[in-house]
């Protein structure tokens, strides 16, 4: 058939007709809104111990001379590279040139100097001050280059200066970087509005251009209870929840096709500290009957659903030399009585355990209770907002018989060697393996030495080891570029991007 040229023009009129009333596809979104459940009470982690700082700022508004990637891998970052002595004790670190903070004060060896010099004086009140304890001078010879003598051999040294405690700081700005951060990092901080979120920007000068963050905006907002969290996440308010807090609400959305739903690890050991600086836990039968009393089976089951992973010591599956140490004290009731009426307290013990107001500290502590009272222990719990009022009454004023925390911190085991810590438990054994972990020249020697720390605290019990949080995580499907696994307490947002 022979189609004219008037009939022609009508068919290419109605295409195109039809084209314009098809709408354009719509570019990939550039704004995040990630859901956190506790909120920090400030945004400097290197004078507050709460991994909630980190969380919000490590990677995407603080960077560090060296970094830990998404497999747990130290990486240079600030510190394009390092040569260490042949007697380990010096360390000296070529710095990135071109790098500025986000107030264009310049980072150089200088300001490098100046952060560990401050995160390691007198003065300092940085949550990981012991770290810095090891460095026995700071040396700026040129712009470009920090060296770092050491005391002795610390063989964890480059592992630390990974930590969000680490992070470089701004001399100018460092005193007023706990509301309103300056780093080096892919976003600036734009907005804290207190109980509410924090807002943080592009950063459009930012040094690494092929490291660059793909979101213009990201919102973190903090949502403490588990039906709000579910909610947010199903209306679309909060696009993603890297550490979703209810495990009995997991299910819903793992689902749900909308999300994608993870189930990952992370360094998050849930250890029921206690006060071993007075009685009853100075004596070790009872930290030992109490532990005896806990199937820690049933109580990973009844906090968290039964996602969760039992430990015996304060160490996680996923670090180097691990040992499953839950059978050293396994649950045994019956043991426990007689433990408990061997030191003196035959029916008698009653204590007071102050609970953090999170979810699984709060449903652990629920099912503590009903476990310690089969063997004639009388818990009363105390809640406890965290973190402001934990960390002065727990943690700072050592004012509490038992406490229960999530320990984020990875490899970590070094504080049971702290003199001041809030367990009030010494050691001189544990003393003397840590330090030759610390200081070990090889692999072997330095696992055989957490080994034996291992070993020490699940016979000795100065805390109740109970299992490691998962990291539940759902965020929209149409997200890319969350870590899966935490092997160190993050949201590192740098490579997070919507795909449509």
């Amino acid at each position: 058939m022979r189609i004219s040229r008037r009939h022609l023009a009508k068919l290419l009129g109605g295409a195109m007709l039809l084209t314009a009333v098809l709408p354009a596809q719509a570019a990939p979104r550039t704004d995040l809104v990630l859901g956190m459940t506790t909120e920090p009470a400030g945004l400097d982690p290197t004078v507050a111990a709460p991994v909630t700082i980190g969380q919000v700022t490590w990677q995407n508004v603080y960077e560090g001379l060296v970094r830990i990637d998404r497999d747990g891998k130290v990486q240079p970052q600030l510190a394009e590279s390092w040569t260490v002595s042949p007697d380990g004790l010096t360390y000296t670190f070529k710095l990135r040139s071109g790098v500025s903070f986000h107030d264009g004060e310049a980072f150089d060896s200088a300001a490098a100097k100046f952060t560990l010099d401050r995160a390691r004086g007198e003065a300092s009140v940085n949550p990981q001050k012991p770290f810095f304890a090891v460095i026995d001078s700071v040396d700026a010879p040129d712009a470009g280059t920090l060296t770092l003598r050491l005391k002795r051999p610390a063989s964890n040294l480059l592992y630390w200066l990974c930590w969000p405690a680490a992070v470089m700081v701004p001399p100018k700005a460092a005193d007023t970087i706990k509301t309103t951060p300056v780093g080096t990092g892919p976003f600036r901080f734009e907005s804290w509005s207190k109980g509410d979120r924090v807002v943080l920007k592009k950063n459009a000068d930012y040094w690494d251009k092929a490291g660059a963050a793909a979101l213009d905006q990201v919102t973190f907002r903090f949502i403490g209870d588990p039906q709000a969290q579910l909610a947010a996440v199903q209306s679309g308010d909060v696009d993603a929840f890297p550490l979703f807090a209810a495990p009995e609400l997991f299910t819903t959305l793992q689902s749900d096709k909308r999300f994608t739903t993870e189930v990952g690890k992370t360094e998050m050991k849930v250890v029921a500290g206690m006060n071993g600086a007075k009685k009853p836990f100075s004596d070790p039968r009872v930290r030992q009957a109490l532990m005896m009393a806990i199937d820690r089976n049933v109580l990973i089951e009844g906090a968290y659903s039964g996602f969760g992973t039992a430990i015996g010591s304060h160490y996680t599956p996923n670090d180097p030399g691990y040992q499953d140490l839950t059978s050293v004290y396994p649950y045994d009731p019956e043991k426990a009585k007689a433990l408990l009426a061997e030191a003196g307290y035959d029916g008698t013990l009653a204590f007071t355990i102050k609970a953090p107001q999170m979810p699984y500290a709060t449903r652990s502590a629920e099912i503590m209770q009903a476990m310690f009272a089969e063997v004639g222990v009388n818990m009363t719990i105390e809640p406890t907002e965290f973190p402001a009022r934990w960390v002065a009454d727990v943690f700072s004023g050592k004012n509490f018989d038992m406490t229960i925390v999530a320990h984020a911190e990875p490899m970590d085991v070094a504080i049971y060697s702290r003199p001041n810590y809030y367990f009030g438990y010494t050691n001189p054994a544990v003393d003397t393996a840590i330090s030759q972990a610390e200081q070990a020249t090889s692999e072997e020697d330095r696992l055989k030495a957490y080994g034996e720390v291992q070993s020490i605290l699940a016979k000795d019990v100065p805390g109740l080891y109970l299992f490691v949080l998962p990291k539940l995580a759902v965020w929209n499907a149409n997200l890319e570029g969350f870590w899966t696994n935490e092997p160190i307490p993050s949201n590192d947002l740098t490579e997070v991007r919507w795909t449509q």
